[in-house]
C-alpha cells in the first residue's frame, strides 16, 4: 500500500470512527420509514361449508329427537350465513334463531348464560334490539368469536342449546 492509499483509508476510517462517536451515520441520516398501522384488518370467517355442516348437525339432532326446529348461522356482525328451517318448525323459529345466534356472537357466551346475567330492574341488555337471551344459542369460536350458532322451537331452550351445540361439536376440530 502506498503513502497515498494509506492517507485515504485512514482518513475514512477516522471520518467513520468521528461519525460513529457523534451518531451521524449514514443509517442514520436517513432512517427508515416506520410502519404505519394498517388501514384494512383482517377478521377470520366460519367458511359457508362449516356453517352448511353445523346447521345440518343441529337440525339433525333436533329431527333425532322428533323436534322441528330453525337453525340460524350468523357471522361475526351478526349477518346471517345459513338457515335451515325443519319440516313443521313453527313460523315464530326463524327470528328467534337468528337472534339467538347474534346474542351468542356478540357476547362470546351461550345465550344460557347471558339470559342469567340480563335480569334485574330498568334497562338490562336485553333491551338491546335484534338481541334474545333465551338459551339456544352458542358463539363459534377461533380464538375469538366468529360466528354463532342458533336453535329456536323445542318446547325448551335447553333443548334449543343442546342441538345448536352438537352443531358446534360438527366443526369443532376444524376451527383449531
Amino acid at each position: 500500500m502506498n503513502t497515498r492509499t494509506r492517507a485515504v483509508v485512514g482518513a475514512l476510517v477516522g471520518i467513520g470512527l468521528l461519525g460513529g462517536a457523534t451518531g451521524l451515520t449514514v443509517a442514520q441520516a436517513d432512517p427508515a420509514p416506520q410502519p404505519r398501522p394498517a388501514a384494512v384488518v383482517q377478521q377470520q370467517v366460519l367458511s359457508a361449508d362449516a356453517a352448511i355442516k353445523a346447521a345440518q348437525a343441529a337440525l339433525d339432532a333436533a329431527e333425532a329427537k322428533g323436534q322441528h326446529v330453525t337453525v340460524s348461522i350468523v357471522d361475526r356482525a351478526g349477518n346471517e350465513r345459513v338457515q335451515l328451517t325443519g319440516d313443521g318448525a313453527g313460523p315464530q323459529s326463524f327470528e328467534s334463531a337468528e337472534r339467538k345466534a347474534y346474542t351468542a356472537v356478540a357476547w362470546g357466551k351461550p345465550t344460557s348464560e347471558l339470559g342469567e346475567q340480563a335480569g334485574g330492574q330498568g334497562a338490562t341488555l336485553r333491551d338491546i334490539p335484534g338481541t334474545l337471551f333465551l338459551a339456544g344459542g352458542v358463539p363459534v369460536s377461533a380464538g375469538s368469536p366468529i360466528a354463532g350458532i342458533g336453535v329456536a322451537g323445542a318446547p325448551s331452550g335447553d333443548m334449543d342449546e343442546q342441538f345448536a351445540r352438537a352443531g358446534l361439536q360438527a366443526i369443532q376440530a376444524e376451527l383449531r
